[in-house]
């Protein structure tokens, strides 16, 4: 039997996200952050301190303890207030499961605690300035001298580059055959205050600007062997899996942004006045809405359902999860985008939140995997399912 409503639990959860968010993501600080282009680091330890980003990591460790339901009930009401704040108070563990499921022991209890009580935060670093979708394609080098791992290499859009304490680095440990490049990746623990690390915040970025994003140089730096995460060689297949459950994330972020973008249309149009009356009577505004309020709903209920299937199968659907996110995420940029419209020239202006919503949705359909590399995800499942 399928349950389409939250427990009481996820509904307190939910609530408590909306508060924090709500009290927290002023107007003036996401005007700030976006219009500086500055890490809101207070915002974030509040976050922390309450759990919110750390909610579906194990207690072990000082997380929440739940699952991927209640750390996507987080994300969409978070990002329904600002998407921006959102992103950079949920961003300080992105990579964990990397770490959770193929760490060795000292590796978890060294730094999940740390992450679980906002005293670290971490990154990813797997895109290259050459090498976006095809992932297998890195350039990165890891090159084993005596008890030491020695990493050269340039990382691009890495997420926490500039504040991060360690990124989990993706590199080549081996010369192999270009059909064999999967089998020749593997992920390293680099801190970021070992020499030959540098990080370059990369500013002007069309949205999410509360975000730290950055280029990251390797020049020679050295990490112990006990760096590395997991097996050697499996470094490939340990970001598909982490990527087939971070796009359940991204599509839920996407609900987020389309359900706070329709919020902020519905309150427009029910003020502005054309031809004097409020132009919420105009049927076709009421259609739009109509519409876009629909699509909102079915992307929510996709999302949820990969979100169940972690549960249910104890690992993420690789079709589910690119048809939430894929769908989500178009949601989401198509209602801001009317969103603003109808917001006419105020829309243009960053005064108004709607310009900032409008900026942010774009990236939904764009990281964790383009929106056509969701498509090929998809069709690939297909054509190999038996009807």
């Amino acid at each position: 039997m399928v349950d389409f409503t939250f427990t009481e639990e996820q509904e307190d959860i939910r609530r408590a996200a909306r508060e924090f968010a709500e009290k927290e993501f002023t107007i003036e600080l996401a005007q700030e952050c976006d219009r500086e282009e500055k890490y809101p680091r207070e915002l974030v330890k509040k976050c922390a301190k309450l759990g919110f980003h750390a909610v579906s990591l194990p207690e072990e460790y000082g997380g929440g303890g739940y699952g991927p339901i209640e750390q996507m009930i987080v994300m969409e009401e978070f990002s329904a207030v600002n998407p921006g704040l959102a992103l950079a108070c949920l961003t300080p563990i992105f990579g964990v499961e990397i770490l959770l499921y193929h760490g060795s022991e000292e590796q978890k209890e060294e730094w999940i605690p740390k992450l679980c009580s906002g005293d670290a935060i971490m990154g990813m670093a797997n895109t290259e300035p050459d090498c976006g979708s095809d992932s297998a394609s890195i350039k990165t080098r890891a090159v084993l001298d005596g008890d030491e791992w020695v990493i050269n290499g340039t990382k691009q859009f890495i997420t926490n580059g500039t504040v991060a304490d360690f990124i989990l680095v993706t590199a080549k440990t081996r010369e192999v055959d270009w059909k064999e490049r999967h089998k020749a990746m593997s992920y390293f623990i680099v801190e970021t205050n070992r020499e030959g690390y540098k990080a370059t915040k990369i500013r002007g970025k069309l949205g999410i600007r509360a975000s730290d994003t950055a280029e990251i140089s390797l020049s020679n730096v050295r990490v112990p062997k006990s760096n590395l995460v997991g097996e050697e060689g499996k470094g490939f297949y340990y970001m598909m899996e982490f990527f087939d459950r971070s796009r359940v994330w991204v599509a839920a972020q996407g609900v987020g942004i389309a359900k706070g973008a329709l919020k902020l249309a519905v309150e427009y149009v029910k003020q502005r006045k054309a031809f004097g009356v409020p132009i919420s009577n105009f049927q076709f505004i009421q259609f739009k809405l109509a519409e876009l309020a629909t699509k909102i709903e079915a992307a929510r209920t996709l999302t949820y359902r990969a979100a169940a299937v972690m549960i249910e199968k104890g690992k993420p659907d690789p079709m589910l999860s690119s048809m939430a996110k894929w769908y989500a995420g178009e949601v989401a940029v198509e209602t801001c985008d009317w969103a603003l419209q109808f917001h006419g020239g105020y829309g243009y202006i960053d005064e108004y939140p709607i310009n900032e919503f409008y900026r942010d949705a774009k990236i939904t359909e764009i990281y964790e995997g383009t929106k056509e590399i969701e498509k090929l995800i998809v069709a690939r499942n297909l054509l190999t399912m038996k009807f």
